[in-house]
């Protein structure tokens, strides 16, 4: 996720942001809707019908200058292309964890990804570890050695989200353009194969769109439930300062987990019983060392 360099808070950013995380938070229930199409065509509608919202976005706001220029710098398309790869990694794993009914992995892995930017910052830019830094990561690595003996396997769904994400938001930051226009960047770039994917499903006969007027909706849907956070995000972080995010960001992995618990009726056996606290406990420790360095 980008980060914040305001010095202080303002209404309208904490308004922003938490659009964003509430949004989603309630995004399961959407997945679940179109749980019987399979994943990668539901990235490629993701991809196509957030084009003309993205796009409307910068024409509004005149911001359209930047991805003018960063589509004539080969620098710039290449990391966008790096950003678009893992952001649609990202969207094909956690439409398949939603449809999989693994909702409660990818709860874990959106909880664990902050800590997992914390060792990334560790290893590629040498940043020195905290002794609460430290104590964080070994409460995560702990919950994710429980779960792994217990299910006999690695969490995949929820290490595929902790890694693609946290990824993403580390390139995201040498993009040298604003997030919208990054944003729209990667969607031109993914575009003609989300295009390209669509045809051919139709040629094969595959395809989901306009098929029955539910499909087709849910599918047109998928450009609003995916475009229209990630706008409010990028306007609430501008106005925020980073610790206010750094709490915030837990909104969303709460919510997708009291929707996966109490409305999907995931099983919460007991190794999801010791993991998942062991992992709030991590995220309190980081977030008092974050407010600490304020």
């Amino acid at each position: 996720m980008a980060h914040s360099s305001q010095d202080q808070d303002t209404l309208a950013g904490f308004a922003y942001a938490l659009t964003a995380y509430v949004l989603w938070g309630f995004l399961p229930l959407f997945m679940k809707l179109i749980a019987h199409i399979p994943p990668v065509e539901v990235v490629a509608h993701r991809v196509i019908w957030s084009a003309p919202l993205a796009a409307g976005l910068l024409l509004i706001t005149g911001r359209t200058a930047d991805l003018k220029a960063a589509l004539k710098s080969p620098n710039t398309l290449m990391m966008g292309v790096v950003t678009a790869i893992l952001i649609a990694v990202n969207w094909s794993i956690y439409v398949w964890a939603i449809a999989s009914d693994r909702t409660l992995d990818a709860s874990l892995g959106y909880y664990i990804n902050p800590l997992f930017s914390i060792f990334l910052a560790s290893v590629l830019l040498r940043e020195r570890l905290s002794r609460a830094q430290i104590i964080a990561l070994s409460f995560a690595g702990i919950a994710v050695l429980i779960l792994t003996v217990d299910a006999g396997k690695l969490p995949v769904a929820a290490l595929g989200l902790t890694l693609s994400w946290g990824f993403y938001a580390y390139f995201k930051k040498s993009l040298p353009v604003g997030p919208n226009q990054g944003f729209m960047l990667e969607v031109l770039i993914l575009l003609p194969l989300a295009i390209g994917y669509v045809i051919y499903l139709s040629y094969q006969g595959d395809s989901h769109f306009l098929t029955t007027p539910g499909n087709t909706l849910l599918l047109l849907g998928c450009g609003v439930v995916t475009a229209v956070p990630l706008m409010f995000y990028a306007n609430g972080a501008k106005l925020l300062r980073l610790s206010t995010i750094a709490m915030m960001q837990y909104i969303a992995p709460t919510m997708i987990f009291i929707i996966a618990v109490f409305v999907f009726n995931e099983p919460f056996g007991s190794a999801k019983m010791v993991a998942f606290p062991l992992i709030w406990l991590s995220l309190v420790v980081y977030s008092l060392s974050v407010f600490r360095s304020r």
